[in-house]
Parts: structure tokens; C-alpha cells; sequence
């Protein structure tokens, strides 16, 4: 799949949620939020802070609120789409014939301007313990370069990295797991590096 430049050509390439993005696209466009596109999907922005995004996956599409845990006033269609894991995200879902509630949805988007206004929000939980599961932390100590590589990392980027393959299933797949992120390691690079600077 191409590059996504455009949220043009992102709702182009998602024909089933065209009809339901598009509403929400015109529906964002309305407030003073600029929209961008940022790790492949519209993002809209206030003072280049991401506030709110739409998306499509294979059952549903959404509205998200990247700070959507602050939300006090408007909370009823707020779903944590990852429960203890998702800190601050909250996301609206929709399905395929869902109706569209656009001054609803205005009453949710106006409460999160309102709060970035204010200067909240959620910061995350920099003092969290790294938990290394033993398979990333038998590699490590099999690999001298490697464990160097990896104590030099951000506690960020090691927590990344160990969660990656702590929520792997099966033991081939953490295996497959731990050798895509040896490179990625040897270079300082965190997981999620590229989603981070869009």
C-alpha cells in the first residue's frame, strides 16, 4: 500500500468508512482544529498538539481523543480500546449503517479544545518498572554487543521492546519478535521511533 499523503487519499483507501469519514472529516474541518496526517491517518491539531484523529479498521471506524481521559462532560460513547494498557486514548467506534450524531460528537471535540486550552493533560508514567521477559533477557546476555546496545536505550525504547515481546503468544512469535528488533536495537532505535516523529 502507497504512502498515505492525503486525508484524500486515506478515506480513498478505505471505501467501506468513506461515507462515515467524511462526515467526521467535515465535522473536524468545522472547528478551529488544522487537520494532518500523521502515521499513515488524519490527525487534527491544535497548536500543533494532536488532539483528536479518525480511523478505520476491519469492523469499525473511529473518532479518538488523544486525551480522551480527561473528558468529564461528554463520556457516555468513550471506549478504551486497550484497557490497561491506553493511559489517555479514547476513541467513539462506529459500524457499518452507524448514524452519524454531529452535534453530539461537536459537545466531545469542544470539551477536548477546552482542555488543551487549560493546559491539561495526562503525561505518562515515566518511573514504571521495565519488566524483561526472560526470552529477550536470555538473548541479551548471549550477546554482549547487544545487552551494551540495549542498557544504552531510553528506558522508554527498553519498555517498548520488552512489552513487544511479553504480549507475543507463542514462542515463535516472540522469537520471529526478537529478531526483527535486534537490528533496530544495535542501531539505538526504539520500537516506535517512526510513529514518533510524524
Amino acid at each position: 500500500m502507497p504512502e498515505i499523503e492525503s486525508v484524500d487519499q486515506y478515506i480513498q483507501s478505505h471505501p467501506r468508512w468513506s461515507e462515515i469519514l467524511l462526515e467526521l472529516r467535515e465535522l473536524l474541518n468545522s472547528t478551529a482544529l488544522k487537520e494532518t496526517i500523521k502515521w499513515g491517518g488524519p490527525v487534527y491539531t491544535l497548536d500543533g498538539k494532536n488532539l483528536v484523529g479518525i480511523g478505520s479498521f476491519k469492523n469499525h471506524s473511529a473518532l479518538w481523543f488523544f486525551q480522551g481521559a480527561l473528558l468529564q462532560d461528554n463520556t457516555d460513547l468513550l471506549i478504551n480500546a486497550q484497557e490497561g494498557k491506553t493511559k489517555a486514548l479514547r476513541q467513539i467506534r462506529f459500524e457499518a449503517g452507524s448514524i452519524i450524531d454531529t452535534q453530539e460528537l461537536l459537545k466531545y471535540i469542544d470539551e477536548s479544545i477546552s482542555l488543551h486550552k487549560q493546559g491539561k493533560k495526562i503525561k505518562p508514567d515515566l518511573k514504571k518498572g521495565i519488566f524483561i521477559p526472560s526470552e529477550l533477557s536470555d538473548f541479551l546476555k548471549s550477546n554482549s554487543e547487544l545487552k551494551k546496545a540495549f542498557s544504552i536505550l531510553t528506558p522508554g525504547k527498553q519498555r517498548e521492546y520488552a512489552e513487544y515481546i511479553t504480549e507475543a503468544k507463542r514462542d515463535e512469535t516472540k522469537q520471529k519478535r526478537i529478531e526483527k528488533i535486534i537490528p533496530m536495537i544495535k542501531v539505538g532505535i526504539g520500537l516506535n521511533d517512526k510513529y514518533k516523529n510524524c
